[in-house]
C-alpha cells in the first residue's frame, strides 16, 4: 500500500488530504515509514496482504488488483481467503458478528422508535 501511495503522491503531489495521510501514517508506522523511504511505485497486480483486525486478529489475505477501463487510473481491488484456512474461519467469524450486530441494532431502533 506504500508503494501505491507513493505514485499516488507522485500524480497528485499537491493532494492535502494524501499529504495528511502520508503524514499520520509516518508518524505512526515504523513499517510504513521504512516502505515510504524505500520510494518503491510499483503496482502490484496480485500478491497477498496481511491485515490485524481489532475483532478477529490476523488475517493473510490474496489481493488482485483489477483495472476499471470505463475509469482510467482506477482499480478494483479484490481480497479473497483460500477455504480452510484460518484467515477464511476468522472471516466468517467476523461476518456472523457483524450480521449480529446489525440485528441487535435493528431490534433496539425498533424498541425506541
Amino acid at each position: 500500500m506504500a508503494a501505491k501511495l507513493r505514485m499516488e503522491a507522485g500524480r497528485s503531489p499537491h493532494d492535502e488530504e494524501l499529504i495528511a495521510l502520508v503524514g499520520e501514517l509516518s508518524t505512526c508506522s515504523e513499517l510504513f515509514r521504512q516502505r515510504w523511504a524505500s520510494q518503491d511505485v510499483r503496482l502490484h497486480w496480485s500478491g497477498r496482504k496481511r491485515v490485524r483486525h481489532p475483532i478477529v486478529g490476523q488475517l493473510d489475505l490474496d489481493v488482485e488488483s483489477l483495472a476499471l477501463p470505463a475509469e482510467p487510473g482506477l482499480h478494483l481491488n479484490v481480497y479473497t481467503a483460500p477455504a480452510g484456512t484460518p484467515t477464511a474461519d476468522n472471516l466468517a467469524l467476523l461476518a456472523s458478528w457483524a450480521a449480529t450486530q446489525q440485528t441487535l441494532a435493528t431490534e433496539i431502533e425498533a424498541h425506541n422508535g
